[in-house]
């Protein structure tokens, strides 16, 4: 078996798609953020909405759950 996964090649592909991950996932929730008629942000830090925060966190993993399975 080995130690292939400590390639060179290997971590550095799993570092460039976990990076890509990261960036589609912030794209996606910024675009998400801007069709919401208020600030995300404002509502759930600010004012406490704890409702929106729950749906802010499934529609995170979702992203997640997306994004993972197109680049896998």
């Amino acid at each position: 078996m080995g130690f292939e996964w400590l390639k060179p090649d290997v971590v550095l592909g799993s570092l460039v798609y976990a990076l890509l991950g990261v960036a589609i996932f912030w794209l996606c929730f910024l675009v998400i953020d801007k069709l919401t008629p208020y600030d995300l942000w404002q509502e759930i830090v600010e004012k406490q909405n704890v409702a929106l925060g729950l749906v802010v966190a499934a529609m995170s993993l979702g992203i997640c759950v997306i994004v993972a399975a197109a680049i896998h």
